[in-house]
């Protein structure tokens, strides 16, 4: 999983800052593993009552490292921002937009150019705390996400083989090897291995809502305005009810005709309603972009040595890593010696 987190940080990282994170002052092992830190923390938090309290949590191990880890992550996006806004300032708002001209524009680039409700520019801290979320929010949860569904296409080969055959019947003929975005609606079978993988492993396992209005319950039971609860993706993924024989890998349930009557909520890897994933779209892109690139050049086999256990934390991980074989497919699709990958 470690080398689809390093992929996914660099993708967002080239979309929210437009450049590459290897360019950075930090490298991105401290970035990825402040943020793999914060994740273990604030589940370890949750757990513990006694540490409720934001000022006693901060006198605490934990909290010294919790604080320590948001540091390296804020730095990180403050440093990219303070320089933008500065050439900005350098060079005024007609040339700045000059510069970009034939150039990609990136999130931080539209945050720059953006006002608030009274017509002021941004801050530096607002345009900071968005990209924080955006980095933090798409890079974690699609690493997941990708590992888990090729996970599920090595435990089963003849899913892997036709989601192949699928992507190489889409590129016969075509001039270049890019995955073009009109591509991404052409892959039917791809779309529903990722959609039952995230459904058997969704990368986030809860979320929780605040009550707006009194909830009446089937049973005559009443949540108050104002509750918090919990919502487990992860149960309502796996309720037998709605999902039969939910522990079984089947992309065969996303068939157009086999997910016509299934209630609406009964699967929200993205979360649903009004505040849900804001970037579920660019999710679904970048992984069946990657899924197609992969399955195009590599056989993904299991590593049966190193058995796989889930472990919930903010986002489902396994507890030892995910150990798939990577084997190169020549020219007549036959494989190679393979390499190992997390």
């Amino acid at each position: 999983m470690v080398q689809k987190c390093n992929f996914c940080v660099e993708t967002l990282c080239t979309m929210t800052k437009g450049g590459s994170l290897y360019k950075a002052q930090r490298t991105p092992s401290d970035y990825i593993a402040a943020i793999l830190e914060l994740s273990s923390l604030v589940v370890r938090h949750q757990h513990r009552l006694l540490l409720y309290w934001d000022f006693l949590y901060h006198l605490m191990p934990d909290g010294w490292r919790f604080r320590r880890a948001c540091d390296t992550v804020h730095r990180f996006t403050a440093d990219v921002v303070q320089r933008r806004h500065q050439a900005l300032n350098r060079l005024g708002r007609e040339a700045w937009l000059k510069s970009k001209q034939g150039k990609t524009v990136d999130f931080i680039d539209i945050l720059l150019l953006a006002k608030d409700e009274d017509g002021q520019d941004l801050s530096e801290e607002d345009i900071a705390a968005e990209a924080d979320t955006f980095m933090f929010e798409g890079h974690d949860t699609t690493a997941s996400g990708l590992s888990w569904v090729l996970y599920n296409l090595a435990c089963h080969p003849e899913y892997q083989e036709r989601c192949r055959e699928e992507i190489k019947d889409l590129m016969r003929d075509k001039e270049s090897e890019e995955i073009e975005w009109e591509y991404l609606s052409q892959m039917p079978f791809c779309t529903m291995c990722i959609k039952d993988s995230l459904r058997l492993h969704p990368p986030v396992t809860a979320v929780s809502r605040r009550c707006t209005e009194d909830i009446k319950l089937p049973d005559g039971r009443v949540l108050p305005k104002g509750n918090v609860c919990l919502i487990s993706i992860y149960g309502t993924h796996h309720n037998p009810a709605v999902w039969p024989e939910p522990q079984v890998y089947n992309p065969h349930r996303f068939d157009p005709e086999n997910s016509k009557n299934k209630p609406p909520l009964a699967f929200m890897p993205f979360s649903a309603g009004p505040r849900n994933c804001i970037g579920q779209n660019f999710a679904m892109a970048e992984m069946k972009v990657v899924l197609a690139l992969t399955l195009l050049r590599f056989a993904v086999r299991l590593d049966e040595s190193r058995p796989v256990r889930r472990k919930p934390e903010l986002i489902l991980r396994s507890e030892n890593g995910l150990w798939l074989h990577l084997e190169p497919l020549g020219p007549s699709h036959e494989s190679r010696p393979p390499a190992m990958y997390s």
